[in-house]
């Protein structure tokens, strides 16, 4: 069985399309990453999933039951961590998650096994008796999700889960997701990180409301037209200016502390780049790269042809 299905899903507010026919098949098992910046549709479109909220149009099943239709079994199979997940800071990391246990109706004989084995999981069980308002934000984040998994569910919709968290505590976090994964938890998360997006099995990229691609990371970064180049320079930012003002390319972007450039034409592209920087008293070194799900990004705001994957 597929664990969601979504056909021709669209949310519109006013004049305004939150989500413009949304269309994904998710796989039981699988780590599917919703992608893109803020306002593009992510945090709307996994309320429409969770029976949060009604679609304006469309149709989407979560295990075979009907969004709307079936709205309460959908939210017995699933756990919902949203941007503002509904911590009570005055009650202690244990307090919290029996809290949840009352709501999912989780059998009270069987509690104190299943909150051990989640403390254990997410290394919580030392700090039980914390209150969870004096918890570091990766610690809260890690506790909302074991809220979400009191109740065994199915599948996991964590809507920017890691949005602020520091990165020592990013890597816990999807070292508990992957665990998750391999234990045949399914999961949709949303993230406007696309380093993030690399270890999920399918990645769909949003944008204004749109998926314009979606498949998996590798064969995303198939997809892109032309080739990537990577410029390595003292002063990306003003490289940055001098290239995009001086030449013609799909997309001149900054990655970190490097120039990418993505053009059908990589030798002549170097060839100009080079010329360019150091016509501008720059030093720079250009050569070719792997692209990256950033690269395709770019590129398709940038107005490069439109990309498409797995739907």
């Amino acid at each position: 069985m597929k664990a969601v299905i979504c056909k021709d899903l669209r949310k519109v507010f006013g004049d305004v399309a939150a989500v413009d026919g949304l269309n994904i098949e998710i796989e039981e098992g699988e780590l599917f990453g919703l992608v893109g910046p803020d306002g593009a549709g992510k945090s709307t479109s996994m309320r429409l999933l969770t029976s949060v909220m009604e679609p304006t149009s469309g149709d989407a099943w979560v295990f075979g039951n009907h969004v709307t239709r079936d709205a309460a079994a959908v939210k017995l199979d699933i756990g919902y961590v949203s941007q503002r997940f509904g911590l009570y800071a005055d009650l202690t990391v244990a307090e919290n998650i029996d809290f949840y246990a009352d709501i999912y109706c989780v059998d009270r004989s069987n509690l104190a096994g299943r909150m051990g084995e989640l403390l254990e999981f997410s290394n919580l069980s030392a700090f039980k008796s914390r209150h969870a308002g004096k918890l570091s934000g990766g610690m809260k984040q890690k506790l909302a999700l074991v809220c979400a998994l009191i109740h065994t569910p199915k599948m996991l919709f964590l809507d920017e889960p890691t949005n602020g968290v520091d990165p020592v505590s990013r890597h816990d976090f999807w070292r508990i997701l992957n665990r998750l994964v391999k234990d045949g938890v399914t999961i949709l998360i949303s993230t406007p990180y696309l380093d993030e997006a690399e270890r999920c099995n399918t990645v769909g990229l949003m944008y204004e409301g749109r998926l314009f691609a979606c498949d998996s990371p590798d064969e995303i970064k198939k997809l892109l037209p032309g080739r990537t180049l990577e410029v390595r320079v003292g002063d990306p930012r003003r490289a940055l200016e001098v290239l995009r003002e001086g030449m013609e390319a799909l997309s001149i972007g900054l990655f970190g502390e490097t120039v990418h450039i993505v053009s059908e034409d990589p030798r002549g592209a170097r060839e100009e780049a080079e010329k360019l920087l150091a016509g501008n008293g720059l030093e720079a070194e250009v050569a070719e790269t792997a692209p990256t799900l950033e690269d395709v990004f770019v590129a398709r705001l940038s107005g490069a042809e439109t990309v498409r994957g797995r739907e």
